[in-house]
């Protein structure tokens, strides 16, 4: 029997299980069947918990493809309240080792329980090569995507640790996520995929995010994804620094802080059950 903890961010729901001791034997098979909303769990993915030699733990994430992830946003944020709420610490400013780098992660706790998280998600990556998106080198803000099928789309390409397509829309609400994002997602350009972000300005402080997940399809909500609007509404002078962005599964505050070159990320991290998996 294998413990896990259902978990969300936004609507952006995972797995968590404690692999302390590093003994869960095929995490990328165990992702896909947990993850399946007809036979499985139902999940966006499966998130480990690891011990680190770098930072207070380490986290690992799987697509509910099967596939692994350098980071995620949401995630993150429900990974620091499984290892404060569980009592695996008592700190209430922890660092988490991801394939990304190392976050830090500011928690809000109340009545002895982590209601919000504040994450440091570190300097957005601009550098086409970096993201990784083949081409010339140089930033990729306002160029044309060209699709198979004769669409073109003005793109903003970058990277939070992972790499981000964005797309700004007028109508976020009716655009036809699901035909275009697995397109763009699989496109030669992208070596590693990419996520896709259709993003609607409301005004300068708001927007609303539908995201297109690379290895899982259109998700409640993309912590990452948030982060990479937030630079693309500020390279492309659409939006402040300090935004509000509007997902399927509610509302992520973010800022991309001039000072620092940081983006910070702030949002809901929610348990929602604990069950026993048959192996």
């Amino acid at each position: 029997m294998l413990k896990f903890t259902k978990m969300h961010g936004a609507g952006n729901d995972y797995i968590y299980i404690e692999d302390l001791k590093e003994g869960l034997k095929n995490p990328s098979k165990l992702a896909k069947e947990m993850s399946n909303r007809n036979f499985g769990v139902g999940s966006d993915g499966l998130i480990l918990i690891l011990k680190s030699k770098n930072a207070d733990f380490r986290m690992r994430m799987f697509n509910s493809d099967g596939s692994e992830s350098e980071m995620c946003g949401n995630g993150i944020r429900c990974f620091a309240k499984y290892v404060y709420d569980h009592k695996l610490t008592q700190k209430d400013n922890i660092s988490i080792e991801t394939d990304g780098g190392i976050k830090q992660l500011e928690l809000k706790i109340k009545n002895n329980l982590v209601d919000s998280v504040k994450v440091d998600m570190g300097e957005p990556i601009l550098q086409r090569e970096r993201i990784p998106m083949l081409g010339d080198p140089g930033m990729v803000i306002n160029e044309d995507l060209h699709l198979p099928d004769g669409v073109t789309f003005s793109i903003i390409s970058l990277s939070m640790g992972n790499p981000h397509v964005v797309i700004f829309v007028e109508d976020a609400k009716n655009f036809p996520v699901a035909k275009y994002g697995p397109i763009i997602e699989n496109l030669d350009i992208f070596p590693n995929r990419t996520n896709v972000e259709f993003v609607q300005v409301l005004n300068s402080k708001e927007v609303i995010q539908r995201t297109w997940e690379r290895g899982a399809g259109e998700t409640m909500a993309c912590g990452t994804g948030a982060s990479a609007v937030t630079v693309a509404g500020v390279l492309s002078k659409q939006t402040e620094r300090k935004i509000t962005v509007h997902l399927l599964g509610g509302d992520l505050k973010t800022e991309w802080n001039e000072k620092s070159n940081h983006v910070f990320l702030t949002g809901p991290a929610v348990e929602v059950f604990k069950g026993e998996w048959l192996l």
